[in-house]
């Protein structure tokens, strides 16, 4: 399901990829390259996007409006003039925590059915 259907259904699932892309802005402002260091971080090397995925995902997320372009940059000493820097807007963080409940109710309903066990202490 792509994520323009969320349009007609805003309960339809995110893909996994467009899910982790958005999580790992909800952080902070990041260019694509970092973006995909912080999903493979954040899901502990599960998810490897590739870099066709990630701008696919950065193209449908602008034109959304879940994304925008951040103008400012930083000093020139810690940047590279190529690349671009993306900031999660507040639609973006509402379709993402849309997603985490969404995700969260199908986690209790594994749990009623036994599908999935209690979870465990850290």
């Amino acid at each position: 399901m792509s994520p323009r259907s969320r349009d007609a259904d805003p309960q339809a699932a995110l893909s996994t990829a467009t899910f982790h892309v958005l999580l790992a802005l909800a952080g902070e402002d990041l260019h694509g390259y970092a973006i995909l260091k912080e999903v493979e971080r954040q899901s502990g090397g599960e998810v490897t996007l590739s870099t066709g995925t990630l701008y696919g995902i950065l193209k449908r997320s602008l034109a959304e409006g879940w994304i925008v372009e951040r103008r400012s940059r930083p000093a020139a000493e810690e940047d590279d003039e190529r690349r671009r820097y993306y900031r999660l807007t507040p639609q973006g963080r509402a379709v993402a925590a849309a997603e985490a409940e969404r995700l969260d109710r199908l986690v209790a309903r594994a749990r009623e059915r036994r599908i999935l066990g209690k979870v465990k202490p850290a």
